[in-house]
């Protein structure tokens, strides 16, 4: 539908990625609209990086959707959730889920990653506002970022899991080559390797400012076990509204990472697709409101 995103945050891979090139663009509305006509099944997964960058082309892409049964997922910012009416068109066409890149919990370090759409936003509020439309949040998190100290994993979880933030996706800083991040680390001596293996957001590739590499690797795995400790789970559906919001918690929470195995068992074998089906009736079942 679209590739690429409109902002320039420089420990992203995009615009490294389309470097000398157009970092957005959108399909013509029509255009899209038949792919997903042609596309089996009921649930979608958009994979543009921000597929609400467009105000115009995201309108006109939801009215579009609307009626065709969809149920849907996709990656946004916090400020597209904060704005007027977006939402509600997007819900109206089937979001269910939405991917928002939060990042930190740290103010200090947007200014210096030019994270400039979430300065001065409203984290908590762009989550009541999906909560409050029926959509449950993915939310992404950054760690190891320069203003980073060792507090910055139990922070952050204890945050999200007080939102009643259903999912939650955990990175590592990673300079990936040619971005800005690489650039500044770069200069400044920090790279340690070059194993292309290990840039991965899972692994500690350069000399992080306020914690050890392995206080920054530890935390990182310690954030995963804490957000889907089953205590946790549990209070972060005691944040939902209602029985409804509660059960869904429950649901995608405890699937996304206590059933992990299984998860990993099917598509191994290349099964998955089996197993669609039954995702879309829980998303039938669980999303939106009542």
């Amino acid at each position: 539908m679209s590739r690429g995103c409109p902002h320039h945050c420089d420990f992203c891979y995009k615009d490294a990625f389309f470097e000398g090139g157009k970092s957005f663009y959108t399909q013509a509305v029509d255009d899209a609209l038949a792919e997903i006509d042609r596309l089996p099944g009921r649930h979608l997964y958009f994979l543009d990086d921000h597929l609400l960058g467009n105000r115009r082309f995201a309108e006109a892409l939801f009215d579009g959707m609307k009626g065709m049964g969809r149920l849907w997922q996709a990656a946004g910012t916090v400020n597209s959730v904060l704005r007027p009416d977006l939402l509600e068109r997007a819900v109206e066409a089937g979001l269910r889920s939405l991917f928002v890149g939060f990042e930190t919990v740290n103010d200090a370090n947007l200014a210096e990653r030019r994270k400039n759409q979430n300065i001065g936003t409203d984290y908590a509020a762009a989550v009541r506002r999906l909560h409050d439309a029926g959509v449950m949040v993915n939310a992404s998190f950054v760690f190891g970022l320069d203003q980073d100290g060792p507090d910055v994993f139990d922070r952050t979880v204890a945050w999200a899991v007080e939102q009643g933030i259903e999912t939650a996706t955990f990175h590592i800083m990673t300079p990936y080559p040619s971005t800005g991040l690489w650039k500044q680390l770069e200069s400044e001596n920090r790279i340690v390797h070059r194993d292309w293996d290990l840039y991965d957001t899972r692994h500690v590739v350069y000399r992080p400012a306020g914690m050890t590499p392995r206080q920054l690797e530890d935390g990182y795995w310690r954030a995963y076990r804490d957000f889907y400790r089953w205590s946790n789970i549990w209070r972060g559906s005691a944040a939902q509204p209602g029985r409804h919001e509660r059960l869904r918690h429950l649901a995608y929470a405890g699937g996304w990472k206590k059933f992990e195995p299984a998860w990993d068992l099917l598509i191994r074998s290349q099964r998955v697709v089996r197993a669609m089906p039954a995702l879309e009736r829980t998303l039938a079942a669980f999303g939106g409101r009542e």
